[in-house]
């Protein structure tokens, strides 16, 4: 495959419309490109999530011993448009460097994972990454990440020069306080649900502050209270009030721990009078553990050292991936990430130096023949 053709692949990948949605449309287009090839031992697989929601699994080869690569078809939205300097939806290049949404997170990924292909690597390709790894969790639930020999995941990696092998998780939690309705002038008719929000709001705080351990990679746990709605009007006791909190966790403190403190703190909160509290959680994904010494991570930086110049850091990242639902599937494998992306992600003018892509097509093939030749 030329450069130009690398290009094309890129460059149709963005001109999807994949916003949080849509991702059968990606499907279909890496579907087109691998289906002339099934009478040579390729195995096409689509997995819905959902009406217009399409997970692809793309299989080449048979062994023992399997490699995943695994990138996500969805993007988020443009933002507004007036500070894109060229159509988010069409790619641009400039200056060696194309634009577009996806460009960086992480359809430059994906498109240098379809090229590089070769005997027994799998490739997932998932829907929903960037609100919640429900794509990632579904394929794990169904067993297509089970006994994979190590899996690479093409996110964002610093133009290349960085491996993510441990995260952060997160939990999202939603606090719903009711009260009750009842006119300003007579507050003693109602109950005020902001009031018994504060209450919770006031005391997770101490409650988060308890989990003070650090993990010597990724940091502390981190908690943001991030959204606060409550009332109708002025002249009016509130009836209903939500908070919405996010949580950054680490290998340390596993998601469930943080669960128990959460609807400990609801439950005691609800003994008193009036109080009328629940707690809700939106994909939650567990922090990802991993080790920096695994083979894996070492045969990456060995692959990096003889294709680009500069040196590779291995890394922990406050954000999670779908690596934090693949972490569940069967079998005791390393999960890394790296992929030609940067620091544009989810920015206006979004990019992709074509230097860096070009050159990742090239790591993703020699880092197979490699893998697969050892013993």
């Amino acid at each position: 495959m030329n450069k130009q053709q690398e290009i094309n692949i890129l460059s149709h990948l963005i001109s999807i419309k994949s916003v949080n949605d849509h991702e059968a449309a990606v499907a279909d287009y890496i579907e087109s490109l691998f289906k002339p090839y099934e009478d040579q031992g390729v195995k096409i697989e689509r997995v819905s999530y959902a009406p217009d929601r399409d997970n692809l699994i793309v299989t080449i080869g048979e062994g023992e011993r399997m490699l995943g690569f695994s990138g996500h078809e969805d993007v988020v939205a443009p933002g507004d448009l007036s500070q894109w300097n060229s159509d988010p939806f069409k790619a641009t290049i400039k200056d060696n460097m194309l634009y577009g949404r996806g460009a960086s997170d992480m359809k430059s990924g994906l498109a240098a994972l379809i090229a590089a292909m070769l005997d027994k690597i799998r490739l997932l390709c998932t829907v929903g990454e960037e609100t919640g790894e429900y794509g990632a969790a579904q394929l794990t639930k169904l067993g297509y990440a089970d006994n994979l020999a190590g899996l690479v995941i093409a996110e964002p990696g610093n133009d290349m020069h960085e491996i993510g092998y441990t995260s952060k998780g997160i939990i999202d939690y939603i606090v719903t306080s009711k009260g009750k309705g009842a006119h300003s002038s007579q507050p003693q008719k109602g109950i005020n649900a902001i009031d018994h929000l504060i209450d919770f709001a006031v005391q997770v705080k101490p409650l988060m502050a308890k989990f003070d351990k650090v993990n010597p990679v990724l940091g502390p746990l981190t908690h943001v209270q991030s959204v606060f709605n409550g009332g109708e009007q002025i002249n009016s006791v509130p009836a209903k009030a939500v908070m919405k909190g996010n949580i950054r966790t680490i290998p340390e403190y596993p998601n469930q721990v943080v669960f128990d403190a959460l609807n400990g703190l609801v439950d005691q909160l609800n003994q008193k009078p009036g109080y009328d509290l629940t707690i809700e959680y939106s994909f939650p994904e567990d922090a990802m553990p991993g080790d920096k010494d695994a083979p894996l991570i070492k045969l990456i930086e060995h692959v990096h050292d003889e294709l680009f110049d500069g040196p590779i850091e291995p890394k922990g990242q406050a954000g999670a991936s779908d690596g934090s639902e693949f972490l569940h599937a069967k079998g005791d494998f390393a999960i890394a990430l790296i992929g030609p992306g940067n620091n544009t992600q989810h920015q206006s003018n979004e990019c992709v130096d074509l230097d860096v892509y070009h050159q990742s097509i090239k790591f993703y093939q020699q880092l197979a023949e490699e893998f697969f030749a050892q013993p």
